[in-house]
């Protein structure tokens, strides 16, 4: 099996899992008395120990190697698993999405194992490998949740436990490390004189794709935390429509991001992807916004999906090829931190600004966000290696 298929599959299987959960959080939380409150912090806690871990996770993935990392993460997610399983309390869920949580700081170590493996200039092809696989997992897993859920909550939850134990499994037979020793213990004597994980903001490439992540995902998350609010307010759409448009969208992205970005990142440079995907995820956004009918809500979620496929892989690719082989755990764990904080701040601000202005605020705040995103792109290269080199963090 090639490294990129046994990656994808480690990848995805994980994904797949998160997937089958998270549509049910809500559901089987409420069966124990949750508050709306109560639900969104259940859903927040999940981001929230991502963006605590994942630069911790990157650094230690530098010093003892990648698949390691990847497999001590799959046991871990498949026992916060278990625990959702047979949780008999709201505390419980609580304890199993922590521990989902800090597994899940792993995905940097994933994209770091594509960095060792990878040229910079096939970088954004290897970080397309990882969000097509995130999108895939997206797609197929809360369909499969809905199914097993008609049999209860807990075999949903055992089911996402065994797809992780399939992954840790493909992982210890096909994923060799990536990472070479003498680079492990390179990193391990530079950190002393490392520095702070904040001196990265410092930098120029990986400081202004660090921002540039955070608020375009800030905007993603605002907007696809409120859409079924919106979409019910002005289509009467239901969870099942829902479910259809995220799905079409979810697959939008994979065949984008699974090859098609990267040749035209090789044609038009990666800053330039990036600045065009910011572009064109606010005309979709706005799109949405003003969509009178089904057929406008299409168009700009396509929009919307292409505009992140563009930036999304291009952005990781140019912040890692900005840093040294050595430090590629702890800038993409921070890179991945910043997502998560991203994931965990949006949906608050795009409910708050759907009770409390409009609602179509979120998209309307969100697609200014991002022209504005799209004019601090103007700092990056155009292309990988163009001045994106940076020192290290000493």
């Amino acid at each position: 099996m090639g490294l990129r298929l046994a990656l994808f599959l480690t990848v995805f299987i994980h994904l797949v899992g998160f997937g089958i959960i998270v549509p049910l959080l809500p559901y089987y939380a409420q069966t124990y008395g949750a508050t709306g409150v109560q639900v969104g912090l259940l859903l927040a806690s999940f981001s929230a120990m991502q963006f605590l871990c994942a630069p911790a996770w990157g650094r230690l993935s530098d010093r003892v190697g990648r698949r390691p990392m990847l497999i001590g993460s799959l046991i871990l997610t498949a026992g916060s698993y278990v625990m959702f399983a047979f949780a008999g309390s709201l505390a419980m869920l609580f304890v199993s999405r922590i521990l989902a949580g800090i597994a899940g700081a792993t995905i940097s170590t994933a994209q770091a194992y594509v960095a060792d493996t990878t040229t910079p200039e096939k970088r954004t092809q290897g970080m397309g490998l990882i969000y097509a696989a995130f999108g895939a997992g997206f797609i197929f897993g809360p369909a499969i949740g809905g199914i097993l859920s008609h049999y209860g909550y807990a075999v949903p939850g055992l089911a996402a436990a065994g797809l992780a134990l399939a992954a840790c499994v493909a992982a210890i037979v096909f994923l060799p490390e990536s990472l070479p020793r003498e680079s492990r213990a390179h990193a391990v004597a530079r950190r002393a004189s490392a520095g702070s994980r904040w001196a990265m903001f410092e930098r120029p490439v990986v400081g202004t794709g660090l921002w540039l992540l955070f608020l375009s995902t800030v905007c993603f998350a605002a907007m696809e935390g409120t859409f079924a609010l919106f979409g019910q307010w002005r289509f009467g759409l239901g969870p099942r429509q829902v479910g259809l448009l995220l799905a079409y969208v979810g697959t939008l992205a994979v065949i984008l991001q699974g090859g098609i970005v990267a040749r035209l990142a090789r044609r038009f440079g990666e800053g330039t992807m990036v600045r065009a995907g910011f572009l064109v995820m606010a005309i979709g956004l706005v799109g949405m916004a003003m969509a009178p009918r089904m057929s406008w809500l299409m168009a700009a979620l396509g929009a919307i999906a292409v505009g992140s496929s563009l930036a999304g892989p291009t952005l990781a690719g140019l912040v890692s090829s900005a840093a040294s082989a050595m430090e590629q755990g702890a800038v993409l764990g921070l890179y991945q931190s910043m997502g998560s904080l991203g994931r965990a701040v949006g949906p608050f601000l795009g409910g708050w600004a759907f009770d409390h202005i409009a609602q179509p605020s979120p998209m309307w705040l969100g697609a200014i966000v991002v022209l504005v995103s799209s004019l601090l792109a103007l700092k990056l290269p155009v292309r990988i290696g163009e001045g994106s080199k940076t020192a290290g963090l000493g």
